[in-house]
């Protein structure tokens, strides 16, 4: 177990240290055993940290409950992330607020190249289920993870479709990992586990209170390129998804229903108010979320021998090499460049038509 873990666990717990003051904390020492060794009059000077989170950070002593975790954690063979892990979901990063750590049991990639989330209604009619469904099998080709909350409704038939039809899902939890809510749903999450991976920031004995599920709901925004909600009412959990989805520059669609249906209000809402797009089936949501053909490019770009390059150009590219697609924040994190250099180096290479923007403020070698 790598030996700042007990720091990682540490600095979710320090009072008035909440997502934002911890995600500029990390970035800015490196790591959370650095944070707690800080000099008290160093954190003070930290914008937005301040004397009272800077007092509360050096006055920590309750280890106890970070030492409890990680026994946990070793036990179940949990996989910690903390927000400056390589393998923590780099789509998160571009949202004000994400998690300072996540707990995963399963065998995504949670950078996949394609992930969407699915979201909808706990009481679904048929409409709504046929719909997912056919949706998901429609999109198997494409290779995408499909994310959900394992709820009842919506989110259950969108992990079973991606199961059905052989795509890996993410189900992401209100709760610890010791448990699963609602249970009738045990047997579907151990399918889950071995087919995708079940993914929440709460620690053990966490129970699924009201109050975990809009936390729940921002990471399922988040982690996501784009987010459907398939039926929902003008009110509840899909409707705070699809509203953090557009706070965080996310796509949204929804799928249309009857006027005088309420199950079908909300996506009606959403559309009208031209916070979704209005989804009818899979084609469409491949063709306008640029997915309906690979990009067809070498490991080395044939093209970029020709073209002059500055070294942040260069050293982009390199990080683009990697993998299909990169979200800004980790070319930021890789590349060691300020936000106004990347933003210009960037610039320059969409204009070489050497990189491409995704949704989502995602990057990619043409």
């Amino acid at each position: 177990m790598q030996p700042d873990l007990l720091y990682q666990l540490a600095l979710t717990q320090v009072p008035h240290v909440g997502y934002v003051h911890a995600k500029i904390l990390a970035m800015h020492f490196g790591s959370a055993a650095a944070v707690f060794n800080a000099k008290r009059s160093l954190l003070e000077k930290i914008e937005g940290i301040g004397e009272i989170r800077a007092g509360s950070i050096k006055a920590f002593k309750y280890f106890k409950k970070s030492e409890d975790e990680i026994a946990f954690i070793e036990k179940y063979k949990i996989r910690p992330f903390f927000i400056t892990d390589n393998e923590y979901p780099q789509r998160l990063l571009n949202c004000y607020d994400p998690p300072t750590m996540l707990f995963y049991k399963g065998n995504a990639d949670l950078n996949a190249s394609k992930i969407i989330g699915i979201v909808g209604t706990r009481g679904n009619t048929d409409y709504g289920k046929q719909f997912t469904e056919n949706l998901v099998k429609e999109l198997a080709s494409s290779g995408i993870l499909v994310v959900s909350g394992l709820a009842f409704g919506i989110d259950a038939i969108a992990h079973k479709s991606a199961l059905k039809n052989k795509l890996l899902t993410i189900g992401v939890l209100g709760h610890g990992l010791d448990t699963i809510y609602p249970s009738e749903h045990s047997t579907l999450a151990k399918d889950i586990v071995t087919h995708g991976g079940l993914l929440t920031e709460f620690t053990s004995n966490t129970k699924p209170d009201k109050h975990n599920f809009p936390s729940r709901n921002r990471v399922v925004a988040g982690i996501c390129d784009a987010t459907i909600v398939v039926e929902t009412g003008i009110k509840g959990g899909s409707m705070i998804t699809a509203e953090l989805a557009n706070s965080y520059n996310r796509d949204v669609f929804a799928v249309p229903g009857r006027n005088t249906d309420p199950k079908s209000s909300g996506c009606n809402h959403l559309i009208k108010n031209n916070k979704a797009i209005l989804l009818t089936d899979a084609q469409q949501f491949i063709e306008i979320m640029g997915w309906d053909e690979a990009p067809a490019r070498s490991k080395k770009n044939q093209k970029e021998l020709f073209i002059e390059l500055s070294d942040d150009e260069k050293n982009v590219i390199n990080i683009l090499h990697e993998k299909d697609s990169v979200p800004i924040d980790e070319l930021v994190f890789k590349s060691g460049c300020s936000s106004s250099a990347l933003a210009a180096a960037i610039l320059n290479l969409e204009l070489k038509n050497v990189v491409q923007s995704l949704p989502g403020k995602m990057y990619r070698l043409m």
